[in-house]
């Protein structure tokens, strides 16, 4: 399993959201309160931040814990940004590829996590294979349950599917394949987020700014948090929220994504 974050909102240094709150993301990547599967999450970390100006967003990772890496604290102390995804890892495998299986993954302007597992892995996913173009299967970011998730999502996306259909989609899917499996992902163009509630916990917060974070679990004791039922696709930009069961979505003629 795996915590992440994604923050929507007004600029600020990346250490007001990963590491200054009480239970902020390097406090949970050793101690969290809502994971319900693994204690520890030190098999990787990483962040992506937007840019003004640029689309693109840039990341940093590692594939140790967050906590034993100094240069974090100096890259959150003077990096600020208004649109940033984070994730600290507890591996499937551990040890597989290093920081390439560490989340954020990315491609063009999109930043992706998955918090979870595919179950039977990686047996139950193989004759999902045959959705993805060849291509895509020999340029897997990592040999890694998460890696294969983010390209199914990913081909999706570049066939011109919205993000709440194509996670829904895509959750359904593996879902089908391997039904044990524990499904939260995560995705940002920088200007919305998309996340899905399947098999974890899952959270957010709309607040004053306009900004809004989705996480998997609160990073404070703020009244502001709600939770998101299992089973559900939150959309959300810096000034709206809704969530919509993956049911619904995935039973629907599928969305279109206007660029």
């Amino acid at each position: 399993m795996c915590r992440h974050l994604a923050y929507l909102g007004p600029e600020q240094p990346l250490k007001h959201l990963l590491l200054d709150p009480p239970h902020s993301l390097y406090r949970q990547s050793w101690a969290p309160r809502r994971q319900r599967n693994g204690t520890v999450n030190a098999d990787g970390f990483g962040v992506g931040w937007y840019a003004d100006g640029d689309p693109a967003p840039a990341r940093y990772r590692r594939s140790g814990p967050i906590w034993a890496d100094q240069s974090l604290l100096d890259l959150a102390r003077v990096v600020r940004s208004g649109a940033v995804l984070a994730a600290v890892r507890d591996a499937t495998l551990t040890g597989a590829d290093a920081e390439a299986a560490a989340a954020p993954f990315a491609s063009g302007r999109w930043l992706f996590s998955h918090n979870g597992a595919v179950a039977g892995w990686p047996d139950s996913a193989a004759p999902l294979v045959s959705l993805l173009p060849p291509v895509d299967v020999l340029s897997l970011q990592a040999r890694t349950d998460s890696a294969f998730v983010w390209a199914l999502v990913l081909h999706r996306l570049r066939s011109g599917e919205a993000p709440d259909y194509a996670l829904a989609a895509t959750v359904r899917q593996l879902a089908e394949a391997a039904p044990a499996s524990r499904l939260n992902l995560l995705l940002t163009d920088g200007e919305t987020v998309t996340a899905t509630a399947w098999g974890d916990s899952l959270w957010y917060r709309a607040e004053p700014g306009p900004a809004v974070i989705v996480a998997s679990e609160p990073y404070d004791d703020e009244p502001l948090w709600r939770e998101v039922p299992d089973r559900t696709v939150v959309t959300a930009s810096r000034t709206e929220v809704r969530l919509d069961p993956v049911e619904d979505l995935v039973s629907a003629p599928p969305k279109e994504h206007c660029t």
